[in-house]
């Protein structure tokens, strides 16, 4: 490596600790207990995918006509039983209880799968600003000892985000992605 490459990753270091902190000093968010749907259709609400940890990790995920967000979601297979060691965690997809059943269990996610399907809770948390056009992304909640909800963090999900290490392993390629983008098989 030559030293502008160094010296752009510490400043990208740099910035990614400000980030850090400044989303830790942003207002959280009062939340209600939304009900959503099991992949089995059964209500389930936001504060059961806690389990009993105080914190939740959610990932917001359009459904299977995305096959960035199945991307992104196959990646968290390796990571989810290290997540959740520290944190509830669980995917809300846009799609109907059934399909994200079907489609989970073709992908083989170990997590826990839910759907927003039909709920304000996407559009709420700001990841469906128009009526079935969902957006990708994830809210970190956390729970008080009375039960009281707050989302402490949103971050949005694309190409070259923090969340798919797959977009940065592609950049250390000659000619980067040139043009790859994500498939259901290959």
């Amino acid at each position: 490596m030559n030293d502008e490459v160094r010296r752009i990753e510490s400043e990208i270091s740099a910035l990614r600790r400000q980030l850090v902190e400044a989303r830790k000093a942003a207002a959280a968010m009062p939340v209600r207990d939304y009900v959503l749907r099991s992949v089995d259709g059964a209500e389930v609400r936001l504060s059961d995918l806690f389990g009993n940890k105080p914190d939740l990790i959610l990932v917001h995920n359009m459904g299977r006509k995305c096959p960035y967000c199945t991307l992104w979601a196959d990646g968290f297979v390796g990571f989810a039983r290290h997540i959740g060691n520290r944190a509830g965690f669980a995917l809300c997809s846009a799609d109907e209880p059934e399909v994200a059943r079907e489609f989970a269990a073709s992908r083989g996610w170990p997590y826990r799968v839910v759907s927003g399907h039909g709920s304000s809770f996407a559009h709420d948390m700001g990841f469906e600003p128009k009526p079935g056009e969902p957006w990708p992304g994830v809210s970190t909640f956390r729970r008080a000892g009375d039960g009281s909800i707050t989302r402490i963090g949103a971050a949005s999900f694309g190409p070259g985000d923090e969340f798919c290490s797959i977009w940065h392993m592609l950049d250390l390629l000659r000619d980067g992605a040139a043009g790859w983008e994500p498939k259901y098989s290959y």
